[in-house]
């Protein structure tokens, strides 16, 4: 199935570059523009961004490193009203 249309990218073409690159990189953090660079692609109108996004998420090697899971502190209220009170 094609998911961008304007440089002709089709879904096991993205699959492909994602099992690439965590070959090449166990703990690669692979993004939409990676990928665009694997395929020597760029992106253009964006329009399929979320067709893309979810062929990505699609393939069971996209899984983020497990030293990288959890480093973003989660939202709590606590949280919330401290930035708010530091404003």
């Amino acid at each position: 199935m094609i998911v961008c249309h304007c440089q002709n990218i089709a879904d096991h073409d993205i699959h492909a570059a994602i099992d690439w690159m965590r070959a090449a990189d166990s703990e690669a953090l692979i993004t939409p523009g990676r990928i665009y660079h694997a395929l020597g692609k760029a992106a253009d109108c964006g329009g399929c961004m979320p067709l893309f996004l979810a062929t990505m998420r699609n393939n069971d090697n996209l899984e983020v490193p497990m030293e990288l899971r959890g480093l973003k502190p989660r939202a709590t209220q606590e949280n919330k009203i401290c930035r708010a009170t530091a404003r």
